[in-house]
């Protein structure tokens, strides 16, 4: 599975954390967050984030995300405004454990600040190893697995036909699509010449040429 990671400016000390609990765990990680003492490119919010999330999984560039900030709340919020992203507040490992399960979603959002303290970086690696031990919209209870991907099929539907991420792409505020396309790694990554959806390439080439 394809990971990124993505947590925002308040949290740059921890991006290196993340990295290690992640490592081991066999799969492609792509960090892609604010890192310690990285000089001026040190200001993602959680717009930008939001964004940035919205645009990876949209383009199918990446499986699941991996994102926080200081309490997990408004990288939470404002993930989930975007199209086409589920995102869960994890806390702990039961919570990772149950969220992929019941909720099918596609990305996280951590506290990185409130609460990390001694071990925190233990914490993690117990968060990422139940988060990615198990299938994505298997069911808990097993017995509540059907009504369970009944609701999560509805939202998603519900998301879609609110906004389609190309309609979204089209509107969003220029200072923030050039933060997120000129971040180190992303534009990369995206490798737009190579997208199956040519609505979304066709808008991602413009904007770009906008710049």
């Amino acid at each position: 599975m394809k990971l990124a990671i993505i947590n925002e400016r308040s949290t740059g000390d921890k991006n290196k954390d993340i990295v290690d609990a992640l490592d081991g765990l066999g799969h492609e990680v792509y960090n892609l967050g604010v890192r310690k003492n990285s000089g001026d490119n040190n200001d993602l919010t959680y717009i930008d984030t939001g964004f940035m999330t919205a645009l990876l999984l949209n383009t199918k560039r990446i499986d699941f995300v991996i994102g926080g900030c200081g309490t997990g709340q408004g990288w939470a919020i404002a993930a989930n405004k975007f199209p086409g992203v589920f995102c869960g507040h994890i806390l702990n490992s039961l919570d990772a454990w149950l969220f992929p399960q019941i909720n099918n979603g596609n990305c996280i959002s951590l506290a990185l600040n409130q609460g990390y303290g001694w071990a925190g970086e233990i914490n993690l690696k117990f968060v990422f190893e139940r988060l990615l031990s198990v299938e994505k919209g298997s069911g808990y209870p097993k017995d509540r697995k059907d009504a369970q991907q009944f609701l999560a099929k509805k939202l998603e539907n519900i998301s879609n036909n609110l906004c389609s991420f190309a309609e979204l792409l089209e509107k969003m505020d220029k200072d923030v699509v050039k933060k997120v396309l000129t971040w180190p790694g992303v534009w990369e990554l995206l490798d737009v010449n190579r997208l199956e959806e040519k609505n979304i390439k066709e808008i991602l080439i413009r904007r770009w040429n906008e710049l």
